[in-house]
């Protein structure tokens, strides 16, 4: 274990806040007196409507809730670790975080995370769970038990703009089935338009690694073995799915665009055919969109006839604090965010999946919203298929990631030679694991 690992692990424990069997606490049966929670949350870190939405539920839950205070403290997702590290070091309380799901390994062996298993009643756990996808619950769980409870989720959807579609001579109510279509449609746009074919959230400085392990998976293969020992970015099937990235950038219709902004201000502003992201941008889509052209949305494209396996982008909540009366006020916090309420804000106002996917058709929460905004049908109708963005385990997580997804950046937009590169960063990942 690295020094880094090791400081935060000891000041988390200065603090009670790692989760061992024998600290394990019942969270307390209710907020009988004023106590204060400090909330990590990277959407209050956002711009527009992340930051805004969520302020509106801690506002209201404040409301409902005058025992509880919640102290929102907005971090981007990129310095999370790092400054969660440096506040738990600092002994600066920490209560409740809002946590990519890649971090979910190291939050439980570094960060104190509870179990809510081991906090909340069996009953009140089994009634609160009732009703949400069970797709969306497994999104938190490790070794069997709930860490995390899904927050803000969504699947890959392809945008595209239907005005470039009809201009390249295209259907546009049949957009792209799979990779080859994609590579098809998109050289009919760029020679007919002028316009770039396709873009994607897969690479970039911002993109960590959910999508791409969707891409592998979606051509059968995984990104790391399922007992978590062994990595598997270079097999046979991942060196494949690479292959077709790099031979859509060889052919023109992939630019190595990594920006995620330029990536956004293209598509809003039609000049990009099609654009494979999270549904999360939505929002920013339709704004740039309205009035402009046609936007439409479809899902992942498929390897041929294989099955589509996305994984999900998006957070976590994980409660980190051993206090048993913070642990009762996080635990109403996170019920009021995962709430049919909840869920109706998150999804109208910042463009995530509902985890509670009975509120879709319920007029009284999203039935009417859905029926107006047809592109987010493609992000529910893949929540049935989905599947858990899988973190890597160890102190070097990050640096495992980063090692992966460096190689199929590289192998993607460089002339080397794709398996070869992916087996080098491979193995050299591999030393880097637990």
């Amino acid at each position: 274990m690295r020094l880094l690992s090791l400081v935060a692990a000891a000041s988390a424990a200065a603090l009670g806040l790692v989760a061992l069997p024998a600290l394990a606490q019942t969270a307390a049966p209710t907020v009988d007196k004023p106590v204060t929670i400090t909330f990590y949350d990277y959407n209050l870190a956002s711009a527009g409507n992340g930051a805004d939405a969520t302020k509106k539920l801690i506002s209201e839950f404040e409301a409902a809730n005058p025992n509880v205070k919640v102290n929102g403290v907005g971090v981007g997702s990129a310095d999370f670790s790092a400054r969660i590290q440096a506040d738990i070091a600092a002994r600066r309380p920490i209560d409740l975080i809002q946590l990519v799901f890649s971090d979910l390994d190291y939050a439980v062996h570094n960060y104190g995370a509870q179990a809510l298993e081991d906090m909340i009643p069996a009953d009140e756990l089994k009634a609160d769970f009732a009703g949400m996808s069970p797709n969306g619950l497994k999104l938190g769980v490790m070794d069997g038990k709930t860490y995390g409870l899904a927050f803000t989720f969504s699947t890959p959807v392809l945008f595209y703009n239907a005005d470039l579609f009809k201009a390249a001579g295209l259907d546009p109510s049949k957009p792209p089935a799979t990779w080859a279509d994609l590579k098809t449609d998109a050289l009919a746009i760029q020679q007919k338009t002028g316009k770039t074919g396709f873009t994607s959230g897969i690479y970039g400085p911002t993109a960590g690694d959910w999508l791409f392990q969707g891409v592998i998976r979606s051509n059968g293969g995984e990104v790391i073995s399922r007992d978590r020992k062994t990595l598997a970015f270079a097999s046979p099937e991942a060196i494949a799915a690479v292959q077709t990235m790099r031979d859509l950038h060889d052919a023109g219709v992939m630019p190595e665009m990594l920006d995620i902004n330029a990536q956004m201000e293209g598509m809003a502003s039609g000049n990009v055919g099609m654009y494979l992201q999270t549904s999360a941008i939505q929002a920013f889509l339709v704004k740039g969109a309205t009035g402009k052209f046609d936007l439409r949305a479809s899902t992942m494209p498929a390897f041929g006839d294989k099955p589509v396996r996305p994984n999900n982008s998006g957070s976590a909540l994980v409660i980190v604090t051993a206090d048993p009366l913070k642990q009762r006020a996080a635990w109403e916090l996170m019920k009021f965010l995962t709430s049919k309420h909840g869920y109706t804000v998150i999804t109208s106002e910042i463009g995530y999946l509902p985890l509670r996917t009975d509120i879709v058709n319920d007029p009284a929460y999203l039935g009417d919203w859905v029926k107006a905004h047809p592109l987010v049908e493609p992000n529910l109708k893949q929540l049935s298929v989905l599947e858990p963005w899988d973190p890597m385990p160890g102190p070097n997580y990050r640096q495992i990631a980063k090692l992966m997804m460096d190689a199929a950046e590289t192998a993607t937009f460089s002339n080397v030679d794709v398996a070869g590169t992916l087996k080098s960063a491979q193995d050299q990942a591999q030393a880097l694991m637990p």
